[in-house]
Formats: structure tokens, C-alpha cells, sequence
């Protein structure tokens, strides 16, 4: 990490500027994806467990069957599955004695990326900057999404202890901050402020300008993620997407703000698939090229649900299937349909966001590595018109 930062900074001294012309940095982050840690010596007590990891629907099932699971959503927003914080938190106590030993001394330290991150930039145990913003929090299943604070309901349903406490939890602070976030402790960059701190998908809503109500952005990153600003108020779905944080800016004197959003596990990881697994090309970028080969799918239909299906269907232990294959289908059939395979799914959370929302979509915005496909992109656009006749979409900002 600290190398990155000064690679960064002679890349940029290198085009002519000063390292006195920075005047602040800010996180961006993983959101799901568990750190667990020792308060004590601030060492990592187990590798992080990243968002799109199955490990844990053993756990989840269990969840489900619980006295008050019907109830959580309400809470914090988000329904019971893998890609929560909580259950791979959970994992880690049952199955990593380092973690379980940790929170019996009470010195388990519990964060998403941001909050190790910040953390460690700010010298670790020394300071002891120990925080989160709600754009994080909101992913835990921890937070109260309408207080944007933990929640002791929430926090007993799992069965942790926190105010013992064994299990130590990150201070919740606005996403922008002049001084709750820290410095560098090292590094060129030290002594220079971290002011701010957002979610990845909150970043790129905030990047594509989606500052008002019925403002949308879609991210075709690794998953596909699309966030629907909704205002001052969190919307709980009634058709399977996910209340969150959108940004939380009250330090500038602006309310905290709500998206809806529909999430999919699997968009561009599965055009890696095709190229790693299958061999079909050596450089992503050519999909677009191997399915413009063929006129359409040929029949072939590929649900790509390597990690389970999420928005909105959350259906934890499916597997992926390609069917439809006979004698004449090709290469280019395939990749033609893994291409709308995500889009098929983003059809299917706009629908969803229609009927939850209560806020006309206005635009939708396009940005990640997928959007560089015109055909993806022309499929989406299809699709998106067929949801939303009077409304058209931003053109794609990367």
C-alpha cells in the first residue's frame, strides 16, 4: 500500500506537479469484504474474505430459519445471504481459532476494507483510527439504515457480543470529514488529511453526478451494481433489492441520501470466465468481437451464477448453467449470450426498481469495464428502453 502511494506520487511529480498541490486523499473500497484484525498488536488475524465468497450459505441457512430473520430487512435493508459482512464474520469465529481466541480477550477488530485501510495509513495500533461511513456500515447488516448507527437488535440477532465488548466494532462517521478519518503516517504523502471515504458503488453514483432523486448509475465492474438514488428517506424493497447508503455528506450541511440497488455477482468476471477457463480469447476485450461472429445466441441462454443469484432473485446455492448447446452452436454464441446474461439480470432489477422506487427514473448512467461493449451496451439499452419508454439513458462516462 504504502508503495502504491508513492509510485503515484513520483507518476505525479513526474508530469510536472508538487506533492504541496495535494491537499487531501480519500478511500474508495470493497464493500462487503471482511478484515478482522488484533486492537492490541494490529496485526491481521486471517486473509480478508472478499464480497463475492460462498463459504458461509451453510451459515445463512441457519440464519433463515431463526426467530426474527423476517425482520431484518426492515432494519438494515438487507436481506440474509453470503454477500453481507455479518456472515463471513461469523464464519471467521467458528472456523479460524486466531479470530475466536481474539474475541474472547476482546481484542477482535472488526472492518470492512475502508476501515483497515484507514487504519493502516494512519499508522496502525499507534493512532488507532478505528472508523467507518455509512456507506460501508449499511453492508454489515449491523447498521440501522434509518439512524445510521448499530443497531442492539440487529447485533443480538447474530449473537455478538459487543459491549463486553468482545467484539470491536468501527465508529461510524460521515462520508466526508475533515479530521475523523486521520492522516498519513508515512509514506511522501505524510501528514497529508484523509477527508473522505465512500463505498465503490457509492463513488461511482457520486462520480456519474447522481446527486439527485431518480439519478441512476450501473457499474460493469467484476458484478454488475446498480444504484437508484431515492433521497433523504431509505426505501425497503418489497421485490428483492437493497436499501443503502448512497453518500452521507452532513459535514457540508447536506441530509444523508438513499439508493435502492439491484446487485448481480457475476458480469464482468464471467467474460474472464470465457477467457480463462474456456480459452475462447486472450485479451477481454475481444468478446465483443468473438459474439458479433454470430447474428444471435442461437438459443443458447448462460446463467452465470458462479456465486449464487443476487438482486432479485437471492438465491444463494444455485450453480451456473449454460443450456440450449447443440451440434451448430459456436464460440460465438456463447460469449454472445454471456454478454446477455448480464443484461437479462439488469432488466430484471429495473423492473424490480419500477415498482419499489416511488421515484421516476430521470437517467441512468454506464460506467466499468463491460460498458466498453458496444453490442452489451446496445442489448442494455434495448432492454432499458423496454423498462423505461420516456426515459434515456446518459452515455457512458469511464
Amino acid at each position: 500500500m504504502s508503495e502504491c502511494i508513492d509510485k503515484a506520487v513520483e507518476e505525479f511529480e513526474s508530469q510536472g506537479h508538487s506533492i504541496s498541490d495535494i491537499k487531501a486523499v480519500g478511500i474508495t473500497n470493497q464493500r462487503e469484504t471482511t478484515c478482522v484484525w488484533d486492537t492490541q498488536t494490529g496485526e491481521p488475524l486471517h486473509n480478508s474474505i472478499v464480497w463475492t465468497d460462498t463459504r458461509t450459505s451453510s451459515i445463512v441457512h441457519q440464519l433463515k430459519a431463526r426467530e426474527g430473520a423476517d425482520e431484518l430487512m426492515g432494519l438494515c435493508g438487507l436481506p440474509l445471504s453470503t454477500y453481507p459482512s455479518c456472515t463471513k464474520l461469523l464464519w471467521l469465529l467458528k472456523n479460524v481459532d486466531k479470530v475466536k481466541k481474539a474475541y474472547e480477550a476482546g481484542t477482535l477488530a472488526f472492518g470492512t476494507v475502508d476501515s483497515w485501510l484507514v487504519y493502516r495509513l494512519n499508522g496502525g495500533a499507534d493512532a488507532n483510527i478505528f472508523v467507518t461511513d455509512p456507506t460501508n456500515a449499511s453492508r454489515t447488516m449491523f447498521m440501522n439504515i434509518h439512524k445510521l448507527k448499530y443497531d442492539d437488535r440487529l447485533i443480538s440477532f447474530f449473537e455478538l457480543d459487543v459491549k463486553t465488548p468482545k467484539l470491536n466494532l468501527p465508529k461510524i462517521v460521515p462520508s466526508s470529514h475533515d479530521s475523523a478519518y486521520g492522516k498519513l503516517a508515512s509514506t511522501k504523502l505524510k501528514g497529508v488529511k484523509i477527508t473522505g471515504c465512500l463505498g465503490d458503488q457509492s463513488a461511482a453514483l457520486v462520480g456519474q453526478c447522481g446527486f439527485t432523486p431518480g439519478r441512476a448509475k450501473n457499474t460493469y465492474g467484476t458484478g454488475c451494481f446498480l444504484l437508484y438514488n431515492v433521497g433523504e428517506k431509505p426505501v425497503i424493497s418489497k421485490h428483492g433489492l437493497l436499501a443503502t447508503v448512497a453518500f452521507d455528506f452532513s459535514p457540508q450541511g447536506i441530509q444523508p441520501v438513499y439508493a435502492l440497488e439491484g446487485s448481480i455477482a457475476v458480469a464482468g468476471s464471467s467474460v474472464k470466465f470465457l477467457m480463462d477457463n474456456l480459452g475462447f480469447f486472450r485479451d477481454a476485450a475481444k468478446v465483443s468481437e468473438l459474439a458479433r461472429t454470430v447474428d444471435d445466441n442461437g438459443g443458447v441462454v448462460f446463467v452465470t451464477a458462479f456465486s449464487g443469484l443476487f438482486a432479485p432473485y437471492w438465491y444463494d446455492d444455485v450453480k451456473g448453467t449454460l443450456w440450449g448447446v447443440t451440434a451448430y452452436t459456436e464460440k460465438g454464441h456463447i460469449a454472445r449470450a454471456t454478454l446477455e446474461a448480464t443484461c437479462f439480470q439488469t432488466k430484471a432489477i429495473l423492473d424490480a426498481m419500477e415498482k419499489d422506487a416511488g421515484v421516476k427514473l430521470e437517467e441512468l448512467a454506464v460506467d466499468g469495464g463491460m460498458s466498453n461493449s458496444d453490442l452489451c451496451m446496445q442489448v442494455r439499452f434495448f432492454f432499458f428502453l423496454f423498462s423505461s419508454p420516456n426515459v434515456l439513458p446518459l452515455s457512458r462516462r469511464n
